[in-house]
């Protein structure tokens, strides 16, 4: 598969991590208790991965592959130990969201993915290949800060507006989730092995984390009816298995970019079509158009010149 559809791969999976952010910051307000959203998120999702590896055979075989080269030590362990990041990431969505909305939200985490895109490309993390840092994927980025800058300004969403530290974070350390999570996707040869091992190890930290909040008395919320309230999971596993493999052919800059240009304009879209959401505005549309000039601008490579003869 080309260049191209694996940036169309990320813009997707850009896309699907709006729509969780809203889904998971729903759920979190409904509960009062962003961290057990989290947990149920996570534990959907790893239930839904428990009945794929019933039925899948090739599944089963991956992760078998990715424990086997964890006891041999052809990959380090703390490799697999990588979904507390993505635990991290979809807890602020559930402590965060309710309170700043998704704009807000989505501001913070493209800037932290944008800084540490370049910074892990440049270093290599995770057994990658190291990319240079280039004008071009320098003004790609600047680009990209700039866009959702614009498109989400104004918003109105100053309460609370400390918490954007937490998102923020949580987009420096997705970069190098997905670079060491491209790591062990190859050695295990399955997305899925990778996808499972995420999804265990964050199910685990984040029961561990809602098990002490009740143990000191933190309660929560009926659990609302609303079935859709429960996909976010689902929308996690897509992501997760699709990075894993996008990672190798893109570079973790070029896939952010992808992503953040998915995050963007489906946030856009969400605040036009859900009542819920932000007005948009001629800003916005500016800035989701200069988004998506920022990923042409990274992932357009310069033709080889050849020496004349």
């Amino acid at each position: 598969m080309s260049a191209f559809w694996w940036l169309l791969t990320a813009v997707a999976a850009g896309a699907g991590l709006a729509v969780q952010s809203r889904i998971n910051g729903e759920l979190g307000a409904r509960l009062e208790h962003g961290m057990l959203a989290a947990l149920i998120s996570f534990g959907v999702g790893l239930a839904l991965l428990g009945v794929l590896l019933a039925v899948w055979p090739g599944a089963r075989a991956g992760v078998a592959r990715l424990v086997r080269v964890i006891r041999d030590g052809s990959m380090p362990w703390w490799y697999a130990t990588t979904g507390l990041l993505g635990a991290f990431l979809v807890a602020t969505q559930g402590v965060v969201v309710g309170t700043t909305g998704v704009a807000l939200y989505t501001v913070g985490v493209v800037a932290g993915q944008t800084a540490s895109g370049l910074a892990v490309d440049r270093a290599g993390f995770g057994g990658l290949a190291k990319k240079p840092i280039t004008p071009q994927r320098v003004l790609g980025a600047l680009l990209a800060l700039a866009a959702v800058g614009i498109a989400l300004a104004g918003a109105g969403e100053l309460q609370g507006a400390w918490l954007i530290v937490l998102p923020f974070v949580a987009g420096l350390l997705q970069s190098v989730q997905q670079a060491f999570g491209g790591l062990v996707q190859r050695h295990a040869r399955s997305a899925i092995a990778q996808t499972v091992s995420n999804f265990l190890v964050g199910t685990v930290a984040l029961a561990l984390f809602v098990g002490v909040q009740a143990l000191a008395g933190m309660s929560a919320q009926p659990l609302p009816v609303e079935p859709w309230l429960y996909v976010g999971g689902v929308l996690g596993i897509l992501f997760i298995a699709l990075m894993s493999v996008a990672v190798h052919h893109l570079g973790v800059l070029t896939m952010g970019l992808g992503v953040i240009c998915g995050q963007v304009v489906t946030s856009l879209l969400l605040d036009l079509l859900v009542p819920a959401g932000h007005p948009v505005t001629v800003w916005s549309v500016v800035g989701a158009l200069l988004t998506i000039a920022a990923v042409a601008v990274s992932a357009i490579r310069r033709p080889r010149v050849s020496p004349r003869a």
